[in-house]
């Protein structure tokens, strides 16, 4: 009867280790992915500046931090991940299809918030030394935006505010920008005219909070 007791318990105490080192990982694991997806959603109303960064107050962080950096209005770099991915961090273009049904290569590398390509945003890290930088990460990408548009003020004298030309020069870059190669393209000179217009909209918006989101959380609780 003893020997059969210590039999049992010996199992019991194997098929306990056995959960802890299978179980408890994979909870672990569901967990850590549930709330990375989480973090990586779309705020809720991304058509209001405020109430995106009210939601996510490290996005304002880091859209002031790319604004003093590379100068860049933090209403312009929000219009542009507003346009290029719908704050969606992961996102990719959809693939090309054969005959309609079956799904083939993609018509280019773009990913993440900024939608940015391999080579771009191979050259943005090796540059500014951000060789960690990641295209789904919000403080990354929005930096990126911010480097690319001060290269396009610098090489084409665009404007910091003109949200409209600096998107042309972003799609096309700043080599085809110069050239005109926008020009004709209808599609593409509509969606530029959405830039500018979201980002007017962001900016009349972020007037009446900046104030606000500047306070630290000791002055938004007392004053």
């Amino acid at each position: 009867m003893t020997a059969l007791t210590e039999i049992s318990t010996t199992a019991t105490r194997v098929a306990s280790r056995i959960i802890s080192l299978t179980v408890r990982p994979l909870l672990l694991s569901g967990l850590f992915i549930s709330l990375t997806a989480c973090i990586a959603s779309p705020p809720q109303d991304t058509s209001n500046v405020c109430n995106m960064f009210e939601d996510r107050r490290s996005w304002y962080k880091a859209a002031e931090r790319a604004e003093q950096r590379w100068g860049v209005p933090i209403h312009v770099s929000m219009a542009f991940i507003y346009q290029e991915s719908a704050y969606q961090a992961r996102i990719r273009p959809q693939r090309n299809r054969i005959l309609w049904v079956i799904p083939w290569t993609r018509p280019s590398s773009a990913f993440g918030y900024a939608q940015a390509l391999d080579t771009t945003w191979s050259e943005y890290r090796q540059v500014t030394g951000n060789r960690l930088a990641m295209r789904s990460n919000f403080g990354d990408a929005i930096d990126f935006i911010g480097w690319y548009n001060r290269n396009s003020h610098q090489r084409n004298n665009i404007s910091y505010s003109d949200a409209r030309n600096l998107y042309l020069a972003y799609h096309e870059g700043n080599t085809g920008f110069a050239r005109g190669s926008y020009a004709g393209n209808a599609t593409l000179l509509a969606t530029a005219e959405r830039v500018q217009s979201n980002a007017d909209r962001y900016q009349a918006q972020f007037a009446q909070c900046e104030r606000e989101l500047g306070k630290n959380w000791f002055m938004r609780v007392f004053f």
